[in-house]
């Protein structure tokens, strides 16, 4: 599919942030972090755009334009050299996460833990509207920075949330890590997967 891919603008990185809570409201990574459904959507959106503000200065935040905000969006780290946390990111965290921080706290341990160390750029967030899927906006926005990651022979890294999306990661050149499943707390699994530059 020919989407229209662009940088985002830094007026829309918050919508981006929403767009990505919306988009894995079903995970059941985001049912452990924040359990009650009445916040879920406002403390993710507010997390996600947290991570989503960054990369716009440390890696890149690209979208698909839909006619209400992003229809899709890729959030990318570059993770080739030495990346900072967000500025104030505890406190930052403890402000938006509430009641839920403990398990946010959670999270970040186990990425960092289970992080490569191979200089690499880290897919955090591929979203697609609930309306705008199975177009093949994710593919595109992949196939997108690929492309120039191959060009510069720099592999790519990323977590992945189910069974659905380790399919389609692997259709675009990712491979199960040898430590593949790594779980949350209550036994919530994520998939480390990894694309060699070709």
């Amino acid at each position: 599919m020919n989407a229209a891919i662009r940088p985002a603008a830094a007026a829309e990185l918050s919508a981006v942030g929403a767009l990505v809570a919306l988009s894995f409201d079903r995970l059941d990574a985001n049912h452990y972090l924040v359990p009650d459904g009445g916040d879920r959507l406002r403390v993710m959106g507010d997390y996600f755009t947290l991570y989503t503000e960054h990369a716009a200065g440390h890696g890149r935040v690209d979208v698909v334009p839909g006619a209400d905000g992003p229809a899709a969006t890729a959030v990318w780290f570059d993770r080739t050299g030495k990346t900072p946390e967000p500025p104030s990111y505890h406190a930052r965290l403890a402000a938006l996460a509430g009641p839920y921080l403990e398990r946010f706290r959670a999270l970040d341990e186990l990425f960092d833990t289970h992080h490569p160390d191979e200089p690499h750029w880290h897919l955090a967030f591929l979203a697609v509207h609930p309306g705008a899927q199975r177009r093949g906006l994710g593919g595109a926005l992949m196939a997108h920075t690929h492309a120039e990651l191959d060009a510069a022979g720099v592999p790519a890294y990323l977590e992945a949330t189910n069974g659905d999306n380790v399919r389609l990661y692997r259709r675009h050149g990712y491979t199960d890590m040898a430590t593949f499943e790594i779980p949350l707390p209550d036994g919530t699994p994520f998939f480390r997967m990894w694309r060699p530059a070709s």
